[in-house]
C-alpha cells in the first residue's frame, strides 16, 4: 500500500482527489490548514496534518514517509483584496512543498495547474498542451499565478530522480463544490433563476470525479515533465444553459449581453463591491476578461496517453445539479425533472 500527500484535499477537486485514492486503497495524507474543518477526512481514515503551503517546518511534517504527492491546493479566484496573495500561494507555496519533497526522497509530484495557463490559439481552434503561453498573453493574476506556480513545478522535473508531471483540469463541475467555483455558480445561478444573462464564450467540461482519476492516472501512468489536459466536452455557454434545461427540466433562457455592456457593469460592480465595500465583485472584471478568449481544448494526449475517462458533459452537469439540490444550495421545489431523465443514453 503507497502513501500519498494530499494538498488542497478539502477543496473541490482536491477531495475528488482524495475519493479516488480510497477507492483504489491507498494510504492519504492531507495538508489542511489550522481552522479549515476537516471531520470528513477524518471520517474517511485520511491522516490529517495541520499546517501550510508557506510553513516549511509544516511541509516537512506533511512530506516525511510518503511515496508520492498530489499539490492540488491553490488560490482559486478571479478577485482578491490583496492580488499578492495568489503569487504566495500559488507560486511560492509551489517552490515550498517541491523543495520539502524533494528533500525528503519523494520520487513523484503531480502537480495540478490549470487549462487558463494555455495560449489562446484563435477562435473555433482547439488548444492542446503544445499551446505554450507568457504572462504577455495572460489577463490578471489568477492566470498568470497559476503560470508562474507550473513553470516552478516543471522547474524541479528530474527524470527518474524527482518525476514532476503536471495536469491542467478544464472546467470540473460534480458533487462536492461547496464553494462554488466560477463554473460551479453557473450550476447554481442557473438553479436559483438568478442568472441575468451571459457573455459569448465557450469553455470545456469536465466530471470532477474523472479529472480525480486523470490525476492518479498521470502518477501511475504519466511522462515526467509533461502537461496533461483533463476535459471532456467543448460547449458554448448557450450550450450549457440548454443542457441545464434539459438535465433539470427548469425551462429558461438567460439573454445574452455584449461584451461591452457586461465589462461596463464590471467596472460598476468592481467600484462598488470591490474597492468600497470590500467584496468579492458579483461581476469579476478578470473573469470577463478571461471569457472574451473561449479556451477550447483538445483532450486526446490525456486520453490516449493516460486512459481519461471522459463521461458525457450531460451527465456531469446533472451530478453538479443534484449535489446543490440535495444539499440545499437551491429549492428542491425547481428541480422539475426526475432525477436521471435529463440524461439520453450514450
Amino acid at each position: 500500500m503507497t502513501t500519498f500527500l494530499v494538498t488542497g484535499a478539502t477543496g473541490f477537486i482536491g477531495s475528488a482527489v482524495v475519493r479516488a485514492l480510497l477507492a483504489d486503497g491507498q494510504r492519504v495524507r492531507a495538508l489542511v490548514r489550522p481552522g479549515t474543518p476537516a471531520s470528513q477526512l477524518d471520517s474517511a481514515g485520511v491522516e490529517v496534518v495541520r499546517g501550510d503551503l508557506l510553513d516549511a517546518e509544516s511541509l516537512r511534517a506533511a512530506v516525511d514517509g510518503v511515496d508520492g504527492v498530489f499539490h492540488v491546493a491553490g488560490a482559486y479566484q478571479y478577485w482578491a483584496r490583496d492580488p499578492s496573495v495568489l503569487y504566495r500561494v500559488n507560486v511560492d507555496g509551489t517552490e515550498a512543498l517541491l523543495e520539502a519533497a524533494r528533500r525528503a526522497g519523494v520520487r513523484r509530484v503531480v502537480h495540478t495547474s490549470t487549462v487558463a495557463t494555455l495560449k489562446w490559439p484563435g477562435r473555433n481552434r482547439l488548444a492542446d498542451e503544445s499551446s505554450v503561453a507568457s504572462l504577455d498573453n495572460l489577463p490578471g493574476h489568477y492566470k498568470r499565478s497559476k503560470f508562474l506556480g507550473e513553470s516552478k513545478a516543471l522547474s524541479f522535473n528530474n527524470p527518474g530522480s524527482f518525476d514532476v508531471v503536471v495536469v491542467n483540469p478544464t472546467a470540473p463541475v460534480g458533487p462536492g463544490d461547496s464553494r462554488p467555483t466560477p463554473t460551479g455558480r453557473i450550476v447554481l445561478e442557473f438553479l436559483r433563476r438568478r442568472f441575468p444573462g451571459y457573455v459569448d464564450t465557450a469553455l470545456n467540461i469536465c466530471d470532477v470525479d474523472d479529472a480525480a482519476a486523470g490525476h492518479v492516472l498521470a502518477f501511475d501512468r504519466g511522462l515526467a515533465g509533461e502537461r496533461y489536459i483533463l476535459g471532456s466536452e467543448n460547449l458554448t455557454i448557450r450550450e450549457i444553459y440548454r443542457l441545464l434545461a434539459r438535465v433539470t427540466g427548469m425551462r429558461r433562457t438567460p439573454v445574452r449581453v455584449p461584451y461591452w455592456l457586461a465589462m461596463a457593469a464590471g467596472w460598476v460592480s468592481a467600484g462598488i463591491e470591490g474597492r468600497l465595500l470590500q467584496r468579492e465583485p458579483y461581476v469579476p472584471l478578470e473573469g470577463l476578461r478571461v471569457a472574451r478568449h473561449p479556451m477550447l481544448a483538445d483532450c486526446t494526449k490525456a486520453v490516449r496517453e493516460l486512459g481519461l475517462p471522459q463521461r458525457p458533459a450531460a451527465e456531469a452537469l446533472e451530478r453538479a445539479a443534484g449535489w446543490y439540490v440535495d444539499n440545499g444550495y437551491a429549492s428542491p421545489r425547481k428541480w422539475l425533472a426526475p432525477r436521471g431523465a435529463g440524461v439520453s443514453p450514450q
